[in-house]
């Protein structure tokens, strides 16, 4: 079979010439359209029948009329035309869209509130938030940028920033605070509804403190998503153990409160994923600065913002 190039393809000016021309049957119309002269598009159009040597039109008086080759070939050209169309629309959506993965309270509670700001920057790009505990596929999919809790290094021609490292710590409503749920050490917490997510930190975190002894850490509710233990403590319904990154704006609002002055720090962190530089848009790397821009802003904060 011959490669693509050396085959003989007709002159895309003839093809457009007659598929308009095919459209209206009329010269005069596909030439306003065009934006050309109407001799203009009636020489490409004999200029394709030239080059396939058939004749596609029957030139009537007030129009024109397909042959029966003509009606044919119409059909096959349009729907190629419109191959090339939607082909190239979809790139240039692209080059001024970008995609982020990340997981749902993340999205909810971190990103989402903050995008306002990269949208006033950037009016131009379009941001579609895939919210998702599943790991992305990023050609499948069509991700250009992902969020994710782990560690370096990701997967095969995957690089990745930083974005915060990650600390943990106990919170609860005001509400059960102030309706006579004493905690004022991490003892009265044996006596708390204990809170878990998918992540199920409440061991590591009581037997960093030498406490592993003294609580029950299989007890309590369990929820799927982080967000759902937020919004469970935010409920009153227990204490939670989550990263400020998600729930400094439910503290700031008096919505949570911190328990205690410590924190575990993790070995993970929430770290920006991208392909390598050469598979990555202009829009990308836009928001990829931008969100790393977020932590900078934010260092001089506590080490988990």
């Amino acid at each position: 079979m011959n490669s693509f190039p050396s085959r003989r393809l007709p002159p895309l000016n003839a093809l457009r010439a007659f598929e308009a021309s095919g459209r209206h049957l009329n010269f005069r119309l596909a030439s306003e359209e065009l934006g050309v002269t109407q001799g203009a598009v009636a020489q490409q159009v004999r200029l394709l029948e030239d080059v396939l040597q058939v004749s596609l039109f029957n030139r009537l008086p007030r129009g024109l009329a397909f042959t029966a080759e003509g009606h044919g070939y119409f059909t096959a050209v349009q729907r190629a035309l419109t191959i090339v169309l939607e082909a190239t629309e979809a790139l240039n959506r692209r080059s001024t869209s970008v995609t982020i993965s990340t997981t749902p309270s993340f999205a909810s509670r971190w990103l989402i509130p903050r995008l306002a700001e990269f949208t006033e920057m950037h009016p131009h790009i379009d941001v579609r938030v895939i919210a998702d505990i599943a790991i992305c596929n990023f050609r499948s999919e069509g991700v250009d940028i992902a969020i994710r809790l782990g560690k370096a290094p990701f997967a095969k021609g995957l690089v990745s920033d930083l974005l915060f490292p990650v600390h943990v710590f106990p919170v609860a409503s005001p509400y059960l605070l102030e309706s006579g749920q004493s905690i004022n050490t991490l003892s009265d917490l044996s006596k708390c509804v204990l809170l878990h997510d998918h992540h199920d930190l409440w061991p590591e975190f009581f037997s960093a403190l030498d406490h592993m002894d003294r609580f029950d850490t299989l007890r309590g509710p369990r929820f799927s998503q982080t967000s759902l233990a937020i919004d469970a403590a935010i409920a009153g319904q227990g204490v939670a153990l989550i990263s400020e990154a998600v729930v400094e704006r439910d503290i700031a609002a008096g919505r949570l409160r911190r328990l205690f002055n410590l924190s575990l720090p993790l070995s993970l962190g929430y770290h920006v994923v991208l392909p390598q530089a050469s598979a990555r848009s202009e829009a990308s790397q836009k928001m990829r600065d931008w969100l790393l821009a977020q932590f900078e802003s934010a260092r001089s904060g506590s080490p988990g913002a």
